[in-house]
């Protein structure tokens, strides 16, 4: 477990830092642009995480499928899986660059920023799609190294991706030595650059063969049978991450419509919070693997016992992590913003506070849900997201957050309790609460043990 959970955790940390580097560009190198664009990068950073989950569905399947073959020690099925992965996902690419590239300023404008913040978001935006197909080669890659028990490579690669975003970005929007300062397109370039770097070092490593598996253009040809199992088992998985992406964007733009000192405090509480919630994306991982290789080697039990202890260490770990932001979130918010008296700074700290009390709940829903898609389970944490989010988070939401609103449909007005961005998160954190009640409900009938390919 912790040779598949460390690695891990160190690349979740470094795709982090990626979006750290460029928060702490644009508040300390644009204060003179005010909340703009701390609110582009509110909305960007929402993408630089979007746009890697939006290729789910050939994930989880291919993570899955190669877990379990690794576990029965059919190599050469797990090869065939990691190429037909390849072959959908590059399609699905360029037509996601195209998608981008022709109604990205629409998008920017349905999340509700204007003038200045949408001007700074759609430069960004411009820079990085083109880099969408080498996001995918990395987002693929390590999801189908991480099924056959590899999560090293994925952690390399991740390195230089952070070295040189880090770097480049910097260097841009400084105009150190020699190199022109470009401003705030420099962070999009470094961000791109990184990206392009980290997406080849992945292809390159599967183009020579790691943990058995290897890319072969004679193996993409398309395998009906392949295929076939790949989407049953993440067409639900991808609906559930699309579910939750789209309910992520509209949450995002509930709170972008309360103003651009809302937006600022929500983004850059997400990016310090994501630090919290790290181990349960790594503990997700390593109880996915290990859960759907002990179900090929037909060893339920220790399925159980795997994905349990990944709770209980991950759990742990994030526990703490949420003692750390509810006593001290205005020193770390301050880290970002360079003084602890900033109106951000303070709304951050009291967001913080509020999300603290959620993350025990957050690891339960995170981990064992890894754990239900390493099995192959990917309908019911689905169903758990519409559940979360569109019965309790969204309504709960534009209650505590607005004053009066009509419901749409039967044109009722309520009255809100008009709580602001405090009140949205309060919402999510009752989100959070529930569903892991489910989740946990779930993993215990051990309905997801039982599931045949």
């Amino acid at each position: 477990m912790l040779r598949m959970a460390i690695p891990a955790l160190a690349e979740e940390l470094l795709v982090l830092m990626v979006t750290w580097t460029d928060w702490l560009l644009a508040s300390r190198y644009f204060a003179d642009d005010g909340d703009a664009t701390k609110a582009a990068m509110g909305l960007m950073a929402y993408l630089i995480w979007l746009i890697p989950s939006m290729f789910s569905v050939v994930a989880i399947g291919a993570t899955a499928l190669i877990a379990r073959w690794v576990g029965a020690g059919d190599l050469a099925a797990a090869r065939r899986v990691a190429n037909q992965a390849y072959l959908v996902a590059g399609i699905f690419s360029f037509a996601l660059v195209v998608a981008i590239w022709c109604f990205g300023s629409q998008f920017i404008a349905l999340m509700q920023l204007r003038d200045e913040s949408a001007e700074f978001a759609l430069q960004y935006l411009r820079i990085v799609t083109p880099m969408i197909p080498m996001i995918m080669c990395s987002q693929i890659g390590a999801a189908c190294l991480r099924g056959a028990g590899d999560t090293v490579s994925g952690f390399v690669a991740k390195v230089v991706v952070v070295v040189v975003n880090i770097l480049v970005s910097t260097l841009l929007v400084t105009g150190w030595g020699w190199l022109p300062k470009i401003g705030w397109q420099g962070i999009a370039i470094g961000t791109a650059s990184g990206y392009a770097v980290g997406g080849a070092i992945i292809v390159w490593i599967l183009i020579v063969g790691r943990a058995g598996l290897q890319l072969r253009f004679r193996w993409m040809k398309p395998s009906p049978e392949i295929l076939a199992k790949m989407f049953r088992i993440g067409l639900p998985g991808g609906f559930d991450v699309a579910t939750l992406l789209f309910s992520q964007l509209l949450f995002l733009g509930l709170i972008n419509s309360l103003g651009k000192a809302s937006a600022a405090a929500h983004g850059l509480a997400i990016q310090i919070e994501a630090s919290a919630f790290l181990p349960g994306a790594a503990f997700q991982v390593a109880a996915a693997t290990m859960a759907g290789q002990f179900l090929g080697a037909r060893s339920p039990k220790r399925a159980t016992e795997s994905v349990l202890l990944c709770l209980y260490i991950g759990g742990a770990i994030m526990t703490v992590g949420a003692v750390c932001l509810y006593f001290y979130g205005i020193q770390i918010a301050a880290i970002f913003t360079g003084d602890c008296s900033d109106p951000t700074t303070m709304n951050v700290a009291k967001l913080l506070k509020i999300v603290a009390i959620a993350l025990p709940s957050l690891g339960v829903v995170m981990i064992l849900s890894g754990g239900f898609r390493g099995a192959g389970d990917t309908f019911w944490p689905f169903v758990f997201t519409v559940i979360g989010f569109f019965i309790i988070r969204i309504p709960l939401a534009v209650y505590l957050a607005f004053g009066n609103f009509e419901i749409p449909v039967i044109g009722l007005t309520v009255e809100g309790l008009d709580w602001g961005v405090i009140g949205a998160w309060y919402a999510m954190a009752a989100d959070l609460m529930v569903r892991s009640l489910l989740v946990g409900a779930r993993f215990a009938r051990g309905g997801w043990r039982e599931l045949k390919f």
